[in-house]
């Protein structure tokens, strides 16, 4: 810890503060003598125990004339913790001068960073995050600054050497060896300094008369780190702004209008597919650029594709990209960039969101709806929270684009707390495209074939083709056949670890577990009674690909999945051939289901809208809806117009009539009713608590002390639920039994207190692991 063990109650009394003091805290009259007036910086943990610590800066840091080795707020120290007084690297978050009885303190040993990795805004974004998704502040940090920019990759330790401004000014009296005077004049002349190698090389010597300036302290010798990557930064084909139609013009008016009034704005922008949501962003941008600020626009990681890469690029001079398939160099590389101020636009996925830009003027998320946004791992984050947070931090304008909204986006907006911006046509005014169900529960309709394709879509494919249109088809299941019954005996193959039925790959000729990546070879007969009458049953999307080719053999069809994309570059190359024509039928899981723009799509057909609907999740419906309206959204966007026809077993369902009808305010009115008598959000706070442990009766028993603890802690809220614990709907996973415990309130202040007193003292045993996810979205 920062202060001696002695005195090792600092972060208790620093969090019981509001509490009544029992005994007399003044201070004796020799403590008082003892006080100092001294520089404390306050440290976290990136690793160990949660709290802050203080600890003295000592001279040698806090001297101004040692330029980049300063203790700053932001940049990480290495300090002595604990008895043994072991090294390890925290977070400098708060620096002050305050009385010390100087004796209780240790001192910070040494400064990491040359460089400040966190702004003071950033600091208190994260605390925020901290204190909101119940996690340490110094985990929250370890997540914002990413591991390739906390190693330095992608850089190399350097000497360099400099003349010194003493010596500068008694060179001329100097008397020196015709080469060392050679290259100590040489180096003076120079703006910036040099390594002994490039000195040498400069001065047509050898390293031994600079070995010698340095010997004599003519010469200071300093090592620092310097880059040795390059920014691979495509050039697209400058394009000219797009004139706006009036859908767009009155958005475009309403986030100016934001973003010239200097404060945070939310702004939901509700436009349907095809209306030109993005040509909107890039105006605004455009707006924000010429203020001398930068951008932020998130994107969900699957559409962060190639074509959206371009379209940025052709429209602004630099422009920065992140996202999970860079390498740690790379990603290090770009977080320089935008912090020097050379990026007008950071264009990424979710942790795009903690890009330190310097001059930020407008934060964008498109297809704001996408669970992408919710990190899975602690810290439990939802980008569009942090994004909102940072808005009003930074006092800038937030917009959140979608053509389905996330009801609590738009429950905002109909309460007020954001604008409304609605876009109802399409640019060009084209029509939105014809969307027809097919009731696979009728023998008639889905008779045409074994496979996955009913014979209104087979008829559908064939006039599209026949009409050089192109098709796309989803269904969001991977692999050849989904589960593999023994019909004998009804035995079904599971993973081990996970419970979960394992997946046929046919390529790969092997079973996998898709949650935990478990692989075997394929039975050829029931491993339970040895019938050889194995059925392979279920449709994936490899199935899928070999049904397409059977019923249209001249046409060239490709499948996206995860498992033909693992290649680099694979995604790029097979959208930009089917954006030439090359390929007819392009089919998928939902890596295909948003962003894509193709004139060309004349039919996208939808498999299976039921595999999401009927999860145990009170999103399904909402989900269902998005999914089918975003795949509808991939067609009609060319003079030809387009159609959709939607596969499933539920064609009454709600979510599934709303979807047809691209009616969108419809489905919220009818699925916010039912959200409000279950008092599930937007009408209020969850916290989902899982744990989870290799014995299925330790797991229980610690979940249902967990429970009691929660119930109990909870007792002075009248309107908190604590309900469970119960097995988790996946109850077994990665060879972990899982149970769940759900807690409801109108407010998540309550919620968040409640768990913080209830796991004060919580210590299960040490296989057992417990989780905490505010606000979740994945109830599985």
């Amino acid at each position: 810890m920062g202060l001696k063990p002695f005195f090792c109650f600092h972060a208790f009394f620093a969090m019981s503060s509001q509490q009544q003091n029992l005994f007399d805290t003044e201070p004796m009259e020799w403590e008082v003598d003892a006080q100092e007036q001294r520089l404390v910086a306050t440290v976290v943990l990136g690793e160990g125990p949660n709290g802050e610590y203080d600890y003295l800066v000592p001279d040698q840091l806090c001297d101004r004339d040692r330029g980049d080795w300063l203790v700053e707020p932001g940049r990480r120290v290495q300090v002595p913790f604990g008895r043994s007084n072991r090294k390890v690297v925290a977070y400098c978050v708060r620096l002050e001068t305050k009385s010390v009885d100087v004796g209780r303190f240790k001192q910070v040993a040494k400064v990491v960073d040359t460089s400040t990795l966190l702004s003071p805004e950033m600091l208190r974004v994260t605390r925020w995050m901290a204190e909101y998704y119940l996690c340490p502040w110094g985990q929250v940090l370890e997540a914002v600054v990413p591991a390739g920019v906390r190693h330095r990759a992608g850089t190399r330790e350097v000497q360099l050497v400099h003349v010194p401004e003493d010596v500068l000014q008694e060179l001329p009296k100097l008397k020196l060896p015709p080469k060392q005077r050679h290259a100590l004049e040489l180096l003076a002349k120079q703006s910036n300094p040099m390594t002994p190698a490039q000195l040498a090389e400069v001065a047509g010597c050898t390293a031994a008369p600079i070995r010698q300036l340095l010997k004599k302290g003519l010469l200071q010798a300093e090592k620092t780190r310097v880059s040795t990557s390059q920014v691979d930064e495509s050039v697209a084909e400058r394009v000219s702004p797009l004139s706006l139609n009036s859908d767009q013009q009155r958005a475009f008016e309403q986030i100016s209008k934001s973003l010239e009034s200097g404060k945070a704005h939310g702004i939901v922008l509700h436009g349907v597919t095809g209306s030109g949501k993005t040509e909107v962003y890039l105006h605004a941008i455009d707006q924000v650029v010429s203020y001398g600020r930068q951008a932020i626009v998130l994107v969900p990681e699957i559409s962060l594709t190639p074509q959206t890469e371009r379209r940025f690029r052709a429209r602004f001079d630099s422009v920065a990209v992140l996202h999970s398939h860079q390498t740690p160099v790379e990603r290090h590389a770009q977080w320089q960039r935008i912090v020097r101020g050379e990026v007008q636009v950071v264009v990424g996925a979710r942790s795009a969101v903690f890009a330190p830009t310097p001059h930020l003027g407008l934060i964008v998320i498109d297809e704001e709806h996408e669970t992408s946004f919710k990190q899975d791992t602690a810290p439990r984050y939802h980008a569009r929270d942090v994004a909102w947070q940072r808005a009003l931090d930074e006092q800038i304008p937030l917009v959140l684009g979608s053509a389905t909204p996330s009801l609590e986006s738009w429950y905002r907006a109909e309460q007020g707390e954001f604008e409304h911006v609605s876009m109802p046509r399409r640019v060009s005014n084209r029509v939105m495209p014809d969307v027809v169900t097919v009731d696979l529960r009728d023998r008639a309709l889905s008779r045409g074939g074994r496979g996955g394709i009913s014979r209104p879509l087979h008829q559908a494919m064939a006039a599209a083709l026949h009409d050089k249109g192109q098709v796309i088809l989803f269904l969001n299941r991977r692999g050849f056949s989904t589960h593999i019954q023994c019909p004998a005996c009804g035995y079904v193959l599971q993973c081990p670890h996970c419970e979960l039925s394992l997946t046929f790959h046919r390529q790969q000729n092997r079973t996998l577990c898709h949650y935990c990546d478990y692989h075997d070879s394929p039975p050829t007969n029931c491993p339970d009674c040895k019938s050889h009458a194995i059925r392979y049953g279920g449709l994936g999307t490899q199935k899928l690909e070999d049904e397409v080719r059977a019923r249209f053999p001249e046409h060239v069809c490709a499948r996206m999945d995860t498992d033909s994309m693992r290649v680099r570059g694979s995604h790029q190359r097979v959208l930009d051939a089917f954006g030439q024509g090359e390929i007819d039928i392009l089919l998928g899981t939902q890596m295909i289901a948003k962003g894509l723009d193709f004139p060309n799509v004349t039919l996208v057909g939808v498999i299976n809208a039921d595999t999401a609907l009927h999860l145990p999740d009170f999103r399904a419906g909402e989900r269902t809806f998005q999914l089918v309206a975003q795949v509808a959204g991939r067609t009609g966007r060319g003079a030809k117009g387009g159609r959709v026809l939607v596969q499933t077993l539920s064609p009454d369902h709600p979510a599934i009539q709303a979807a047809v009808r691209h009616d969108f305010p419809r489905f919220a009115s009818q699925e916010l009713v039912l959200r409000r008598q279950l008092h599930y959000p937007p009408y209020g706070s969850m916290v989902r608590l899982v744990v989870r442990g290799p014995s299925e009766e330790v797991t229980r028993s610690v979940a249902e002390d967990l429970g009691s603890r929660l119930k109990q802690a909870g007792g002075n809220e009248q309107s908190l639920r604590v309900i469970g614990p119960a097995p988790a709907a996946i109850t077994k996973l990665r060879g972990n039994y899982r149970f769940q415990i759900q807690m409801q309130a109108p407010e998540g202040d309550s919620l968040r207190r409640t768990v913080e007193l209830a796991t004060m003292r919580f210590k299960p045993p040490r296989d057992i692991v417990w989780t905490v996810d505010v606000d979740p979205s994945d109830m599985l």
